[in-house]
């Protein structure tokens, strides 16, 4: 019986070393930390999952940023450094470029593995990520997404006449949101109509709901990863199930078959890939890997924001009133919104940015130090970064910092005014990342924003815009989701303004 209780005691003792082993990184180091508890580090929400685990990043962040410019914090059981001063975070995704040039998820997938998401630039590093986003750059150039907006139009009337559909009942407008942005990147991507609004559930949209929620074995991996680092050397995953990777291959063969069928010469997405795939000789996976990078790009974080500039604008009525007075001022000066008008309209401009600053889509930014380098701990202590050191950049608590922003948890589009230097003032002091920031800036940025511009002036111009009790103002963000989502949904009321 002693033997049985000495060889429980060992393995206990076993699992307790291994768990806080580097528990004492941070103050052999003499960098500032936060006390860690066992397993959950200084993350108890993203293993708990009872709050978002945005909040426990801006905790360490509020507690230290008056006095330091990073600090260090343990993610499980791994190390990892917090930027709390805006500055240094952009000096590192742009002059210290070549020092910050990889995430940490790069190591975790391979095109071998996941043919898929392995060729996606996000996972990329090196030369195959410079390779890979030179490719895809050349097809989110304004002229090529000011061919496609004609598309983006189509889609907005499918969106309005489906709200017209529930007649003035309460939306659930996340979901709304994925399928209009879902019908979008379709049309320009495949040339086709996902058929999002029909009633029924549509194929792209359901594939497009797998591609993005985390399978068992994606959340067992990066669990595993956190506890043990190396395990990323050893087994490279696949994010990507065969089945929605056969789905996406197929349809990307058939719109091909169909687009050289009907000998259609629209410039969209599909075409610049064909054009790509002559001069590159890509097949029809490498395809696919590039199709998917521009579906993420414009259809989840897209969906995120327009959910939440709704709910904004429903909330601030004299937000409302004043935007739809902008969109009636510009039809009837110009007869119309096109893609040019529409970036030309400034406070349809602040209303996007200022939710983009309050609810970016990607709550932080992962580096991996590249090249050793020093930082400043202080205003007068530089400290030397080891190669290999992880980076947190907390975009969600940097948005909302009272230093940068005056009453930061409020929704005042005015504050991004051009008078007031509009968002550029805050990109150049290293205040503002909804998109990132550098040479790995969002590639579809600009569709994004072109798509969501096109939906809120379509929406507003003809909705009058409430919140239904389901949905209260002081809401709490889904613990569950990766992307920060409304708990219970974002329910809206709209009711048609008769003109």
């Amino acid at each position: 019986m002693m033997v049985f209780l000495y060889i429980v005691l060992a393995i206990v003792s076993g699992i307790y070393l291994f768990l806080t082993w580097n528990y004492k990184h941070w103050q052999k180091r003499g960098i500032p930390h936060p006390e860690p508890a066992l397993l959950v580090g200084n993350l108890p929400g993203g293993v708990s999952q009872k709050y978002h685990v945005v909040h426990d990043i801006r905790k360490i962040y509020n507690q230290y940023k008056e006095q330091y410019n990073l600090v260090g914090f343990y993610n499980m059981r791994q190390p990892q450094f917090l930027i709390t001063d805006g500055a240094l975070a952009r000096d590192m995704l742009i002059n210290k470029f070549k020092n910050f040039h990889d995430n940490e998820f790069a190591d975790m997938s391979d095109k071998k593995k996941d043919p898929i998401f392995g060729q996606n630039p996000f996972l990329l590093k090196g030369e195959d990520w410079k390779e890979k986003r030179a490719e895809i750059t050349p097809a989110f150039t304004q002229l090529r997404i000011k061919t496609m907006y004609p598309v983006i139009e189509d889609v907005c009337e499918r969106l309005k006449k489906y709200i017209l559909k529930e007649k003035h009942q309460a939306i659930e407008t996340r979901e709304m949101s994925a399928k209009f942005t879902t019908d979008v990147v379709s049309s320009c991507i495949f040339g086709i109509d996902a058929g999002s609004f029909a009633g029924e559930k549509a194929p792209i949209r359901e594939m497009g709901r797998k591609l993005m929620t985390p399978l068992p074995r994606v959340i067992i991996y990066f669990i595993l990863v956190q506890l043990i680092p190396s395990i990323k050397k050893i087994y490279k995953l696949s994010f990507v199930e065969k089945s929605v990777e056969r789905f996406f291959e197929t349809l990307m063969k058939d719109a091909i078959d169909l687009r050289k069928k009907n000998n259609t010469n629209r410039m969209d997405y599909l075409h610049y890939l064909l054009e790509l795939q002559q001069r590159k000789n890509l097949n029809a996976l490498d395809m696919v890997a590039h199709a998917i990078t521009f579906f993420i790009d414009g259809f989840e974080t897209s969906s995120i924001v327009l959910s939440y500039a709704l709910f904004e604008i429903a909330r601030n009525k004299a937000v409302q009133e004043k935007l739809r007075e902008e969109i009636r001022e510009t039809y009837e000066k110009h007869g119309k919104i096109d893609f040019d008008i529409v970036n030309e309209m400034p406070y349809l401009e602040q209303v996007l940015a200022e939710t983009l600053r309050l609810h970016p889509p990607g709550t932080f930014l992962s580096r991996i130090c590249t090249q050793s380098c020093e930082l400043p701990l202080t205003e007068d202590r530089m400290i030397t970064i080891e190669e290999g050191c992880v980076f947190n950049i907390p975009i969600y608590s940097i948005q909302r910092d009272e230093r940068y922003y005056e009453d930061p948890e409020t929704f005042v589009p005015e504050r991004f005014a051009p008078e007031k230097g509009g968002t550029k003032i805050y990109r150049e002091k290293g205040y503002f990342y909804p998109f990132g920031d550098g040479p790995r800036i969002c590639l579809g940025m600009r569709f994004a924003q072109a798509q969501l511009k096109a939906a809120i002036v379509s929406i507003v111009r003809d909705f009058e815009l409430t919140l239904d009790p389901k949905t209260p103002e002081n809401y709490t963000l889904n613990p569950k989701e990766i992307f920060p989502t409304i708990l219970g949904g974002t329910w809206l009321r709209f009711k048609e303004i008769k003109v």
